[in-house]
């Protein structure tokens, strides 16, 4: 490390404001196909739990479905230092992980398969349309983690992610691209995680 990252490394742990608990890393498709991706992928992992995450989510929109199956073997044999839980456009199963990984699946998708999920339950009786709450929703969603900070390298633009579970989330843009992130980079979004006052809405 670095005399800056020692630096930053130090300004966060002597900060009294709490560090987020819950990471989402936005990535794009694109960005793993430079080199030394997947390494920066695990050692961004390693950061979030050595600065107290309990949860990393990464979403990786891709353009091509056809993709996805390379994609998700390449993150199934990642040295990721937690268990890791990949789920693709075709998945349903919830993602119970401390490392949890959509490729290509949608916050559109995934928040209208939970709702279709609902309404099946209504249609057959077992569910009222008065019982549809915010928690009928979330019990259906493969990713059932709100996160307290969203991590977007190279653009000022979210992508289809997370989209009923991020409405409360910190946004952090990097202006730099996945393939040059560092552990400094990762150090400033935690800092200005931390200079922030969430508000939830409020």
């Amino acid at each position: 490390m670095g005399l800056y990252d020692r630096y930053l490394a130090a300004r966060v742990r002597r900060n009294p404001a709490p560090l987020p608990a819950r990471i989402a890393l936005v990535i794009a498709e694109r960005d793993l196909l430079e080199g030394g991706a997947y390494r920066t992928l695990e050692d961004c992992f390693a950061w979030a739990f050595e600065y107290g995450a309990d949860r990393v989510m990464v979403y990786v929109s891709v353009l091509d479905t056809g993709a996805v199956p390379t994609i998700r073997r390449v993150f199934e044999r990642c040295d990721a230092p937690r268990e890791l839980a990949v789920r693709g456009p075709d998945d349903a199963e919830r993602a119970d992980a401390p490392i949890q990984v959509s490729i290509g699946l949608g916050g559109k998708h995934e928040f209208a398969e939970a709702v279709r999920g609902v309404a099946t339950q209504v249609e057959a009786g077992t569910l009222t349309a008065g019982d549809i709450d915010g928690d009928a929703i979330e019990e259906r969603l493969v990713f059932p983690e709100d996160p307290d900070l969203v991590i977007k390298t190279g653009a000022e633009r979210l992508s289809d992610f997370m989209i009923w579970q991020s409405v409360y989330s910190e946004l952090h843009f990097t202006d730099v691209n996945w393939r040059d992130f560092r552990k400094r980079d990762y150090l400033r979004a935690l800092r200005d995680y931390q200079n922030r006052q969430r508000r939830y809405g409020k």
